[in-house]
């Protein structure tokens, strides 16, 4: 009898073929904003693959530091990639038909790995909280195979958390509009366009938000609190300079990533409804940013890499002359 109630149930879903992505489609030159992105996205591709073959190369660049660097320059690839050819397609080629299967992979790719680069930061936090804080044994503590676990626990909870809300659609009716308002396949604008109950679903993304943004959030708040601290108790003035600078570029993309999100979800938490062009503006902006300045950033103004970049370079560039004469 369960099973025919279960196969009844199953058989009154109603599954569309794909979506259509609407959103940016009344933004005034909303191709020239791709083509920018996309151009952020190229760059983004070059330096990431730069820093990480630096990093995999140079043995003495296998620390906990820039395991953690290298960890969030491959997150970075992956997240811009879930994006910026889906809005080629959609605002350049002016295809903006998502096949349904399509569009789980995208939104699964993008909030696994969006998940993924929260805690990337956090552990590049915890990485200068330990160095700054406790100095002297910051190698006992913060070892490689203690900074190798720490970043498979973090890749483990972005995939297992993100696959239930993944895999919660496909068990949604759609009988009304599949236009989706956002600028590519968007958790919380699908849900919008099901007829079925979604309460279950919007909480799951209310606690999945919480999870990844504010506990991320608050716990590189406490570290900062507690280098601040650690770094008001230095004597040498000098000491104390050469610490906060240590963090700066750390810094830089914690703003340039959580603020946005935090201001976002935290409108929509209590009921403020945002125009969907200006959330998808910020929010792929904030995707897309991060990602490039990223690499920059680690690459121009971490002394370790920049060092390494210009020993490397020399060799590479340089012919024997042996050689050069056969």
């Amino acid at each position: 009898m369960q099973n025919a109630i279960s196969s009844g149930q199953n058989s009154s879903i109603i599954q569309p073929a794909g979506f259509y992505i609407v959103a940016l489609s009344s933004v005034p030159y909303s191709n020239v904003y791709v083509m920018f992105l996309t151009v952020l996205y190229v760059i983004t591709v070059i330096c990431n693959v730069f820093l990480i073959s630096i990093i995999v190369y140079d043995q003495r660049l296998h620390v906990p530091k820039f395991m953690a660097v290298g960890n969030l320059a491959v997150v970075d690839l992956i997240l811009s990639t879930s994006l910026v050819p889906g809005m080629i397609k959609i605002y350049i080629v002016l295809d903006n038909f998502m096949p349904f299967k399509l569009c789980l992979v995208q939104m699964y790719t993008y909030y696994t790995f969006l998940k993924v680069e929260a805690l990337s930061l956090c552990i590049l936090s915890y990485d200068r909280f330990i160095a700054i804080c406790f100095p002297l044994r910051h190698e006992s503590i913060n070892t490689n195979t203690r900074m190798t676990y720490i970043i498979c626990v973090s890749w483990f909870l972005s995939f297992s958390i993100s696959l239930y809300g993944t895999l919660s659609i496909p068990a949604l009716s759609f009988c009304g509009s599949l236009q989706v308002n956002s600028y590519f396949c968007d958790y919380a604008p699908v849900l919008r366009v099901a007829c079925s109950d979604t309460a279950s679903q919007f909480n799951f993304g209310t606690a999945s938000n919480i999870l990844f943004v504010i506990i991320p959030f608050a716990f590189i708040f406490l570290t900062y609190a507690g280098i601040l601290y650690a770094v008001f108790r230095m004597k040498n003035n000098q000491s104390r300079f050469k610490a906060l600078a240590t963090c700066t570029e750390h810094l830089i993309l914690v703003a340039l990533f959580f603020f946005p999100i935090v201001i976002i979800f935290s409108l929509g938490l209590f009921g403020y409804i945002i125009n969907s062009n200006v959330r998808s503006v910020c929010l792929s902006m904030t995707s897309l940013l991060t990602p490039c300045v990223n690499p920059i950033l680690y690459s121009l103004k971490t002394k370790e890499i920049r060092s390494r970049v210009y020993f490397l370079l020399p060799q590479r560039l340089s012919v024997h002359p042996l050689k050069s004469a056969q």
